[in-house]
């Protein structure tokens, strides 16, 4: 099965941290995926940019709405993502666990299913 492990950070905390830590942490999510992917699990990983650099679109009446960030009421952002294909809840779970960035965010584990599906 698919999961998405996705990096639920506090907003601003990149902000906190110097360019060398900043540098360091990111060395070591790259390190992780690259044990995942010589596990064989891994499909996908990508960091994101901060919600300053973010927009949101809606469409209403057909006229499309974008809002650029950063968003006021966010407390937290989607850092980052892992997406990974193991046989069980708890294996990607155990993942989670060993990301690194579980030290600084929450990881969010979430199967991937049609949005039909409950």
């Amino acid at each position: 099965m698919s999961y998405m492990l996705l990096i639920q950070e506090p907003v601003g905390q990149r902000a906190t941290r110097s360019e060398p830590e900043g540098r360091a942490l990111y060395e070591r999510m790259l390190r992780f995926g690259d044990a995942l992917r010589e596990e064989g699990v891994l499909l996908g990983a990508q960091s994101l940019a901060p919600l300053s650099k973010a927009a949101r679109v809606t469409v209403e009446g057909g006229k499309a709405r974008v809002v650029d960030g950063p968003f006021a009421e966010a407390k937290e952002m989607i850092g980052g993502f892992y997406h990974v294909d193991v046989a069980t809840r708890e294996e990607a779970l155990a993942l989670a666990a060993r990301c690194p960035a579980a030290e600084w965010a929450t990881i969010e584990v979430r199967a991937l299913a049609p949005c039909f599906e409950s």
